[in-house]
């Protein structure tokens, strides 16, 4: 039974092609039918096409990748020479979405179909920047990369949670820098997916999953770099927003220096690489050991200096005359204090002979003064019953008693008359 489709497509090629057409009696060789196919093929001009890469090798300078419906479950095999690959800009990556010039080609030898690539670019790159900026600015506003909400990472973390791709480079990077500076350091690993469709939600999970741990005192979510679409996962909203409300310190380690994405922002320290980060989190311990050193050493010579220095204050204490002659203060007190008992005694001496010389001069001018010593002159005082001295004659009439004191006693006597019938006192010499 001959089929109507094979006949078409023969009278078609013959057509084209301008040879005799393939029957069962003159049928093609699979030279000649490789040939009108390349033939025509070749003709086809070149096609923009859009899908997802699956594969993207390098093997001697040429790109052998495959290229995705963005919808259906369609595939199909490119190439891209190396003359092609140095006039691409970026880097390409298994997972990529990308806008592909391509033409069909058609190799005799094996009987395959391939796309050759002469252009291929990131699709969507103008949008994905215009919606992860308006996304930055969101979380700027909210406060989520406020520097105040930073928080300092612990000197030497127990343990270290980390949230990296199983056996990926950045795991590895990460474990061995970090034990090369502190052996006895402990992690807590996470794997999850760093790119496709889920890897936001795994490593947010991740995230949740260590900061629930009490023994994890510091996070690293590391990722061995790539270009700007694998590195889009890190500033998914929800990834940004489980870092947000990490309590545990987080450093954020998912690229390069120059990829900057969300998760850096928000993160307490910010990376640029994975060994990077390991350096930031763990100190090494032989620059820590150094240190210590240097400090006993400061140490060793401010105790030495201190100790000379009190050994030096107590030899000049002990070398004082004071301390090395304990007695000698006491003698220098009691010649001070003789001497003053010297001189108290020779003041009180001086003071008792002025004061004797006042006290008899006093004496002799209240002697001067007596009316005892009027009569130690050899006057009397003549007195009446009553006491009274005698003043005038006419106080005592004859036979009045009278009272005679003299210097040395009184005398009794009974008055005999005036004075003018005795005598006066100028014939006696001045005496009665």
């Amino acid at each position: 039974m001959t089929d109507p489709v094979g006949v078409a497509a023969s009278t078609a090629s013959a057509a084209r092609t301008g040879g005799p057409p393939s029957t069962p009696d003159a049928p093609w060789g699979v030279s000649e039918l490789s040939t009108k196919l390349k033939g025509w093929i070749d003709r086809l001009g070149t096609v923009w096409v859009e899908g997802e890469l699956t594969q993207w090798n390098l093997r001697g300078g040429t790109a052998y990748g495959k290229l995705k419906d963005l919808e259906r479950d369609v595939t199909v095999s490119i190439t891209a020479w190396g003359s092609t690959l140095a006039r691409i800009d970026g880097e390409f990556s298994q997972g990529d979405r990308v806008l592909a010039l391509i033409k069909p080609d058609y190799w005799l030898k094996a009987g395959s179909l391939s796309m050759l690539v002469y252009q291929l670019r990131h699709v969507g790159l103008g949008d994905l920047l215009e919606r992860l900026e308006r996304l930055r600015r969101s979380l700027a506003a909210e406060g989520l990369f406020a520097p105040e909400r930073k928080r300092p990472l612990p000197f030497l973390p127990r343990c270290i949670g980390l949230v990296t791709g199983k056996d990926s480079d950045a795991e590895k990077d990460v474990l061995r820098n970090a034990q090369l500076r502190w052996p006895n350091v402990r992690f807590r690993v996470r794997h999850a997916a760093v790119q496709g469709e889920r890897a936001a939600g795994d490593v947010a999970a991740g995230i949740r999953e260590l900061d629930a741990d009490p023994a994890v005192e510091v996070i690293i979510v590391a990722r061995g770099g790539g270009d700007f679409q694998n590195l889009l996962v890190f500033s998914d909203e929800q990834l940004v927003r489980a870092a947000a409300a990490c309590g545990t310190p987080l450093v954020s380690a998912v690229g390069h220096e120059n990829d900057r994405p969300l998760l850096d922002e928000v993160a307490d320290l910010r990376a640029s690489t994975p060994t990077d980060a390991a350096k930031r989190v763990v100190p090494d311990v032989a620059d820590e050991l150094s240190r210590i050193g240097q400090v006993r050493s400061r140490l060793d010579v401010r105790m030495l200096h201190l100790v000379s220095a009190q050994i030096e204050l107590m030899s000049s204490l002990r070398s004082r005359p004071v301390l090395a002659d304990p007695g000698r203060i006491v003698d220098d007190r009691a010649e001070e204090l003789t001497r003053w008992v010297a001189r108290g005694s020779e003041l009180m001496e001086h003071r008792l002979e002025r004061s004797h010389l006042a006290v008899a001069e006093l004496t002799g001018q209240l002697r001067s003064l007596s009316p005892r010593r009027t009569l130690e002159r050899g006057y009397a005082i003549a007195q009446l019953p009553d006491g009274r001295a005698v003043r005038s004659v006419t106080e005592a009439s004859e036979g009045t008693p009278l009272r005679i004191t003299v210097a040395d006693g009184a005398l009794t006597a009974v008055a005999a008359g005036s004075a003018e019938a005795v005598g006066t006192p100028e014939d006696d010499g001045g005496r009665r």
